[in-house]
């Protein structure tokens, strides 16, 4: 009996472990292979063990891009949690234009990434975008978004943040509707005001699900490379290059396969140690539990 469940159990599984070994574990599999050797792509490769891991660190390319990546991190991850809870919070409360904005932050959400990096790229077009429409009209000065790259990193993050505070509305949301309306009636009649009851116990019912958006959107970051590539390709001058982008810029454009293999590994090491760490902290949360 006991093996016939088993038997049952793997049978379902199979459609979805076929799917994981051809999608995921041979490319995987693949891509380490490759980063071993000096593959272009063209012609026999040659087995060169990690020199295409200790090419890394003297790299100045790599670092920068990598600089880039974590520090699109620590800014957009914070302000998409602050994004997302505030939008939460106020189509909570079903205030007028609710609907509004919950398709201007839904719809990047489900839609390509690519048609949200071209409407980006139109956006912030130097000659026709409607963000320097909106400043020439106000007299403020217009960056030059294209050629600087102060500017360019500034665009692609705005336009990150409008394409990823989607995810952290729809989960807060959620949260936010399973609290116990009995909870916050019992903190207003004793007196606590509007913020006190955010802070003292809508926010620490939310931490589960802010620990969980904060892994997913750091993840995420290490992942972006769709809404880059489309509006900057990395530019100007590197401003804008991230691990994902410069990975591909060196195994398709400078064809040095197994040098973007490496990288992509090191992103692929990088992403599995941060989730790594999010199933320790929730199985530790559980036990506690």
């Amino acid at each position: 009996m006991r093996v016939r469940r088993w038997a049952t159990s793997y049978a379902m599984l199979a459609p979805a472990l076929a799917l994981f070994g051809v999608f995921v574990l041979y490319p995987l599999v693949g891509a380490v292979r490759i980063s071993l050797t000096n593959s272009t792509g063209i012609g026999q490769a040659k087995f060169v063990g990690l020199a295409n891991y200790t090419a890394m660190a003297s790299d100045p390319t790599f670092w920068q891009a990598a600089g880039n990546t974590a520090l699109l991190a620590v800014v957009s991850v914070p302000v998409s949690l602050g994004l997302g809870l505030g939008i939460a919070l106020l189509l909570r409360d079903r205030i007028p234009g609710g609907g509004l904005f919950r398709a201007v932050f839904l719809a990047p959400y489900v839609i390509s990434g690519v048609v949200v990096a071209m409407a980006g790229r139109w956006i912030f077009d130097q000659n026709v975008g409607i963000v320097d429409r909106v400043l020439a009209g106000t007299g403020l000065p217009q960056p030059d978004w294209q050629s600087d790259g102060t500017a360019a990193a500034v665009s692609v993050v705005l336009v990150l943040l409008w394409a990823r505070t989607g995810l952290a509305v729809i989960l807060y949301l959620s949260a936010l509707q399973g609290i116990d309306g009995d909870v916050l009636e019992a903190a207003e009649l004793d007196g606590a005001s509007a913020w006190q009851r955010l802070k003292g116990v809508v926010w620490p019912l939310l931490r589960p699900t802010t620990f969980f958006l904060t892994v997913m959107l750091v993840i995420e970051t290490f992942q972006v490379f769709d809404i880059v590539w489309v509006m900057t390709k990395g530019g100007p001058a590197g401003s804008t290059e991230l691990l994902v982008t410069y990975a591909y810029n060196q195994g398709f454009a400078a064809r040095r396969e197994g040098y973007g293999s490496a990288i992509g590994v090191v992103v692929f090491v990088v992403v599995l140690a941060a989730t790594a760490v999010w199933w320790r902290v929730q199985r530790a949360s559980e036990d506690e539990l």
